[in-house]
């Protein structure tokens, strides 16, 4: 990947954090993703998110997989560790490196492919496992890198890039991760920044697992067969002089509703998405409610929005392993190899 600094150019006058920082300090490279991809917008919120928590950037671990949304990690808190890793397997780098150093904080974006097809394993395993960590899963429905066939999680009845018809049922995240046990589960939209940012203000402190599962449009590949404006369309109605892809300018999906109200969302092809942000009456702490009330929603259309789901008293990754507080890299040598009849002692029993 290419990647290109942003000059570090603030004006004076720009608020700091308790840290004595700026926005833009907490910024990364810049954006080489489509212009209006709803994933810009999500760097957007943990930007600010990141910033108004006031977390040092050298303490804070970002990590991904493949596809679109592992660009993401380039474009904030430059000044933090990062890891790209593998096809699907962020989850278990993240688990090596937070069970090395639980005193960093994590965060991890994955797509919706890198998930829920070839990630699904060792996604329900971070989650069994309470890792302390946030999640964020950049949802569009399609394979950008590939150019756009549906993804685990596209809709019954959506069309791809061609015109072909998804039949499959999708795996939605937030139920599956309520299914799993999660800790701490969360839906929102790329475009609403209002209640996205201090979800993920909430995601970062939670002590174990947090899913985000943030929507967001792809300017690309959510045209569709039958409409006037799909690449497929201009093809078999003018001559091109060269084969070749154009994605046009695009503006930011953005939206502003209040709690309980539900909102139709017009996507950049035209097709429309129901959002339904959860009312002041909504009880998080309640897992059969709350699957229940997401589940009744989704027959209807409707993607609920908000904090769905929460528990704050199971224990983490590392209160059921017994971790040590100290960062491994800080134990002296004597600790971590304490000799061969130690060794011996500690196969024993497993024998």
């Amino acid at each position: 990947m290419t990647f290109i600094a942003k000059p570090k150019v603030a004006h004076p006058s720009l608020p700091r954090n308790a840290l004595g920082s700026t926005r833009r300090d907490y910024e990364g490279a810049l954006s080489t993703l489509c212009a209006g991809c709803g994933h810009d917008s999500i760097t957007a919120a943990i930007v600010e998110a990141s910033w108004a928590l006031a977390i040092e950037p050298q303490n804070m671990v970002k990590l991904s997989g493949i596809g679109c949304s592992s660009k993401t990690t380039a474009y904030f808190v430059s000044g933090g560790h990062g890891f790209n890793s593998v096809h699907g397997r962020m989850p278990s780098i993240a688990m090596g490196a937070n069970a090395a150093n639980r005193a960093l904080t994590y965060i991890g974006v994955s797509g919706d492919g890198d998930t829920l097809s070839i990630g699904l394993g060792q996604f329900c395993h971070a989650i069994r496992r309470n890792l302390n960590m946030l999640y964020i899963i950049e949802n569009n429905g399609v394979y950008g890198l590939t150019k756009g066939q549906f993804s685990a999680s596209a809709d019954l009845g959506t069309k791809a890039k061609k015109g072909e018809t998804n039949f499959q049922p999708p795996i939605d995240p937030v139920l599956l991760a309520m299914t799993l046990g999660a800790s701490f589960v969360a839906r929102s939209f790329s475009g609403d920044k209002e209640q996205l940012v201090p979800l993920i203000q909430a995601g970062l402190k939670h002590q174990g697992f947090a899913l985000i599962d943030v929507l967001s449009p792809c300017v690309t590949f959510n045209d569709h067969e039958g409409s006037t404006k799909s690449y497929a369309y201009t093809r078999e109605h003018y001559e091109p002089a060269v084969h070749a892809d154009f994605v046009p300018l695009q503006p930011e999906i953005t939206v502003d509703y209040r709690a309980g109200e539900t909102l139709p969302v017009v996507l950049h092809d035209g097709s429309r998405i129901l959002l339904r942000k959860l009312d002041a009456a909504y009880d998080p702490t309640n897992r059969t409610s709350a699957a229940t009330h997401i589940q009744e929603r989704m027959k209807l259309g409707e993607h609920l929005t908000g904090l769905l789901y929460i528990d704050e008293s199971q224990r983490d990754f590392h209160d059921i392993n017994a971790t040590p507080d100290a960062p491994l890299n800080s134990l002296p040598f004597e600790t971590l190899s304490p000799g061969s009849k130690v060794l011996e002692k500690a196969l024993a029993a497993y024998r």
